[in-house]
């Protein structure tokens, strides 16, 4: 089993290459997504620009996605204790010590980032595009 994590708030070019990758490392990918509320704790009261359960649609439509699940705490360590994956995927942005549940996996993946691709920059493009 193979598990992936994140808000997937806007999902993008560089959030499906990485769950992509991460299907290829094993044969059952698991996407933990922060809930509404663990989002607004981590990117602000702005934030989620999109409601879990639509982010849960949009994830679960990707060939590579098997299940997806949320979590409300600000870190997924109590659903990687609890469904015990045996690889751990995460952006090459993290380092393997900062990567929660890291120690309780046979693997940590760091998949490399598409450059200039992310969340926070589309909505900078949004913003500057229809104006605030």
């Amino acid at each position: 089993m193979v598990f992936a994590n994140g808000c997937f708030d806007l999902l993008h070019a560089g959030h499906v290459k990485l769950l992509a990758q991460a299907k290829s490392l094993g044969d059952l990918l698991v996407v933990a997504l922060n809930s509404d509320r663990s989002v607004r704790r981590l990117k602000g009261a702005s934030r989620p620009l999109v409601p879990q359960g639509e982010r849960i649609q949009v994830l679960s439509a990707l060939a590579c996605v098997d299940y997806v699940t949320i979590f409300n705490e600000a870190t997924p360590l109590e659903t990687i204790r609890l469904l015990k994956p045996d690889v751990l995927v995460k952006g090459a942005d993290y380092k393997i010590s900062d990567i929660v549940g890291s120690g309780l996996v046979q693997k940590v993946a760091r998949i490399p980032l598409l450059k200039g691709i992310s969340t926070t920059g589309l909505v900078q493009k949004i913003l500057k595009a229809y104006g605030r």
